[in-house]
């Protein structure tokens, strides 16, 4: 049974290829956790992207590191403007 995609999907992909990249150029191995929370998405969005990515063969999820295919993709996003994925915490409204 094949999963529908939802276009925050992509979005979250993209900047996991990115992160993996940058992460990767400076010899680091991140753990999961440290990728959700620099892209600032919850760990379950970052596990279905890492999913998807390494069964389209840009990722080792094993070793949580770029294949050729992915370093070649976000070598190619490197000066996109990616969409903000954070969330922004409303207001709180005072009470007088």
């Amino acid at each position: 049974m094949k999963t529908v995609a939802r276009p925050h999907d992509k979005a979250v992909a993209a900047h996991v290829l990115r992160q993996l990249a940058r992460e990767q150029s400076r010899g680091r191995l991140v753990r999961l956790d440290e990728l959700a929370c620099a892209i600032g998405v919850r760990r379950e969005d970052v596990r279905h992207a890492v999913s998807s990515l390494h069964a389209e063969g840009h990722v080792d999820a094993k070793r949580m590191k770029l294949t050729f295919t992915g370093l070649a993709l976000a070598a190619a996003m490197r000066d996109c403007k990616l969409k903000d994925l954070r969330i922004d915490e409303a207001p709180q409204s005072k009470v007088a």
